[in-house]
């Protein structure tokens, strides 16, 4: 049985992160014109939510969401699990000529971004692609970083972060476990 560690971050500093996030966000894009966010399913798709709403608060316009499914992407499919289960992904609008936010919760290797790069390419020709991340725990194996990060957390392999999001959880928090 899993036992929690630590709590990295609570429901109001996730809150806050994810604010400076979206801040950050509209500095670097000058707005949220031809802005789009798509988050990366599973808990990527509740951060980007979050993301889109203070974004829509401090620019006072909306920015279109989508959600991406990733698993026929993935480099480790067939370690996985012999039959994934697909979550159907909602990319209700082009991403053509407008600038991307990836959102997931947790980056530690690259490779779920990488599967996201390929996945998003196979939905048109975006004019950016950006990547916010709640957590960065290092341990890259792929060239790839957060261009917005929530909270730097450096771990070990024998540890692993759990965002707890709603609808999954039924409180908001980022906690650190053991491999055990």
């Amino acid at each position: 049985m899993e036992r929690c560690k630590a709590v990295l971050m609570n429901d109001a500093t996730v809150a806050r992160a994810l604010k400076r996030i979206s801040h950050e966000i509209v500095e670097h894009n000058n707005g949220a014109e031809n802005l789009c966010i798509v988050g990366i399913k599973r808990r990527g798709v509740s951060l980007a939510k979050i993301i889109a709403q203070n974004i829509a608060q401090i620019e006072g316009t909306e920015v279109p969401v989508g959600e991406l499914d990733i698993t026929f992407y993935r480099d480790d499919l067939q370690l996985t699990a012999p039959n994934p289960v697909v979550h159907e992904g909602k990319l209700p609008f082009s991403i053509d000529g407008r600038h991307v936010v990836l959102v997931d919760d947790v980056l530690y290797t690259g490779r779920t971004a990488s599967a996201a790069l390929d996945a998003l390419k196979d939905n048109g020709r975006a004019a950016s692609v950006q990547l916010a991340v709640l957590v960065d725990r290092g341990h890259r194996e792929l060239p790839i970083r957060g261009d917005y990060v929530g909270k730097n957390v450096p771990t070990s392999r024998s540890e692993f972060i759990k965002v707890k999001i709603p609808p999954f959880e039924e409180y908001t928090a980022v906690e650190l476990f053991d491999l055990a």
